[in-house]
């Protein structure tokens, strides 16, 4: 490890502590066909149920236009840990955060995709800013092997002084975090620099306790209840012996994400969104412009499309829009990719998507 002040730098092989935090959710349920469920005016998805949820801050490609700023995602797990991580950082990042309900001293950890300026230029002005609002817990930075000497020289060269540990971890392909609650996957995508896409996996939890059942067989609402959603043996007045377990429901599945960088299409990126609840993907061209793609290591609407139906995913968002499109070409954009995948919206900038939770039904 290489410590410079409170910048501690790890290379991915350490083994550095990370805090365990308890479980307080139920798994994903999918939500209605694409066309049916968008609530354009406040750009918010609004699934229901407890969720986690993603804040799209920047959804365009390249370089910043007018309706769309430059790469970075928020994932809120607010419900679940009280904490945000962040997928990408470009130019302007703070700024659209600002428009959102994101809390920037909520940001405990930062992964990086790839070094390309339009998903790392916003790095160092959000970690200077953190230590300027009072932020005085650790913030990790994930990223390829390069990004500790970006924001090294940033904040030396800026004379910038932080007031709370920063952790920054160049990572290598395979499980990268795992706290017992989420565990995180990176694999090597096929861009023009080394990029990477990342997989959150949520650990599964005990079943729901069978309050129905309960009331059925006669036993009131009570402390045996507690005991009884242990797992625990319980002895009622009357003499009956419960087993917890009698009256546990089906171990609940968490969730999967899969949130991709640049690439074109590849073996990895169904790897990484098998099975995904949510697939976050790029569709820098429309499916026209494959040959396009293809030169400059992008996707197309129906690359991805494809990618998610191959992979089973559930649902599909696709970002790092090029700003050759208008609205009106977006519409577009989304179809072709529905064509091929029914589940498919086209993020845009401050939407939020939530991320509900899965009853196993």
């Amino acid at each position: 490890m290489l410590s410079l002040g409170k910048i501690q730098i790890y290379p991915f092989s350490a083994d550095f502590p990370e805090n365990r935090f308890a479980v307080h959710s139920m798994p994903v349920h999918g939500f209605m066909r694409a066309p049916d469920y968008v609530i354009v005016k406040k750009r918010i998805l609004v699934i229901g149920g407890i969720t986690v949820d993603f804040v799209f801050l920047g959804t365009g490609a390249g370089v910043p236009a007018k309706s769309r700023n430059v790469s970075s995602i928020a994932l809120q797990l607010l419900e679940e840990r009280g904490t945000v991580w962040l997928f990408d950082c470009g130019e302007a990042t703070q700024h659209q955060i600002m428009k959102t309900p994101v809390k920037p001293r909520k940001i405990e950890k930062i992964f990086i995709t790839h070094l390309h300026g339009d998903h790392i230029y916003g790095l160092p002005g959000l970690i200077s800013s953190r230590s300027f609002q009072g932020g005085t817990e650790e913030l990790a930075v994930y990223g390829p092997k390069g990004i500790a000497d970006f924001i090294k020289v940033s904040l030396s060269v800026s004379g910038t002084h932080l007031k709370y540990p920063l952790k920054i971890v160049e990572i290598e392909q395979g499980v990268i975090y795992d706290d017992g609650q989420f565990t995180v996957t990176a694999l090597p995508l096929d861009h023009g620099i080394y990029s990477v896409g990342y997989r959150i996996e949520e650990s599964d939890r005990p079943g729901s306790l069978l309050i129905e059942k309960l009331l059925q067989d006669g036993v009131a609402p009570g402390p045996h209840f507690k005991t009884l959603k242990n797992g625990e043996i319980v002895t009622l007045d009357d003499g009956r012996v419960l087993n917890g377990k009698d009256y546990i429901g089906k171990p609940q599945k968490g969730r999967v994400i899969s949130i991709l960088g640049d690439t074109r299409t590849c073996e990895n990126a169904r790897v990484l969104a098998s099975h995904a609840d949510y697939l976050v993907h790029e569709a820098t061209f429309s499916a026209s412009e494959a040959e396009m793609a293809h030169d400059y290591f992008h996707s197309t609407t129906a690359q991805a499309a494809c990618t998610a139906k191959q992979a089973n995913a559930r649902h599909l968002i696709l970002t790092h829009i090029s700003s050759r499109y208008t609205a009106e070409d977006v519409l577009l954009l989304a179809e072709e990719s529905r064509e091929i995948f029914p589940e498919t919206i086209v993020a845009e900038d401050t939407m939020m998507v939530k991320i509900p939770l899965y009853n196993g039904s």
